[in-house]
């Protein structure tokens, strides 16, 4: 969907914010279509939750970490939407020195690198993304709590894990799944090898549970974003999908709740 059709839907909705991926602007992206881009989210009301500069990110493949060996377009991309987060994906432990020069060119521009606890990454579990924090060593590198890459992981995801990264999060992602055998979708996690899992409504019980999650976000004061990340479930419209989020999440998540 085109952004200039999306804007319009998601303020309507309620929502405060966007995270842009790299299929609607992206480093590749000309810089006046990135001006125009962000006047028509002025005119929204609209802010910009976090940059992830190219589709290898968004996919996780094997070129994902080569923002981190390149990272100015993609603080330059964040600064023209006005965003202070910016995605970045670590796979091997030779990434880790690239994170720290990558998060140090941040730092002199106000911006801050958040790693998805994600399959195929250094942070597929809790205790994974606690070592990468601690092995990259910057105050402006942390982590995007997204918990059903934890669940298809085999870590834990509930609220006891929220409580753990809590120092750690700078950004929060939500999809709601539940591992299926035999699910045409699978997470290829580098621990359980592939994982099928199906897609849920976002209340749906039998996934997981939204109502803790927040609520220990709150208990840990987290004042930052929690971005609804869900593609579409068969039969779904865009449309239909924000009116979903926008019904489960508005009574949850509330600026200065």
């Amino acid at each position: 969907m085109p952004l200039a059709a999306l804007v319009p839907l998601a303020r309507a909705a309620g929502f405060e914010g966007l995270s842009m991926r790299a299929s609607q602007l992206s480093v590749d992206t000309p810089v006046t279509e990135v001006a125009a881009a962000r006047r028509l989210l002025d005119e929204a009301g609209l802010e910009v939750s976090m940059v992830m500069g190219n589709v290898a990110l968004a996919a996780n493949t094997p070129d994902a970490p080569h923002a981190l060996r390149d990272i100015g377009p993609h603080l330059d991309l964040a600064e023209r939407l006005r965003s202070r987060l910016v995605r970045v994906m670590l796979q091997t432990a030779a990434d880790i020195p690239a994170a720290q020069r990558a998060a140090d060119e941040a730092a002199e521009r106000g911006i801050t690198l958040a790693q998805q606890t994600h399959w195929g990454t250094l942070a597929e579990t809790v205790d994974e993304a606690e070592a990468l924090v601690r092995a990259v060593g910057r105050a402006n590198f942390g982590i995007t709590f997204e918990p059903a890459n934890l669940l298809a992981c085999g870590s834990a995801h509930g609220a006891d894990a929220v409580s753990r990264l809590a120092p750690h999060i700078v950004n929060v992602y939500f999809q709601n799944v539940r591992v299926k055998p035999g699910s045409v979708h699978t997470f290829k996690t580098r621990r359980r090898g592939a994982v099928a899992i199906e897609y849920l409504p976002l209340d749906d019980p039998s996934g997981i549970g939204l109502p803790p999650l927040i609520e220990a976000l709150r208990r840990a004061d987290y004042r930052g974003w929690v971005s609804v990340h869900q593609p579409l479930r068969e039969g779904q419209s865009v449309a239909d999908a924000i009116t979903e989020a926008a019904r489960v999440f508005g009574p949850l998540v509330q600026r200065n709740a």
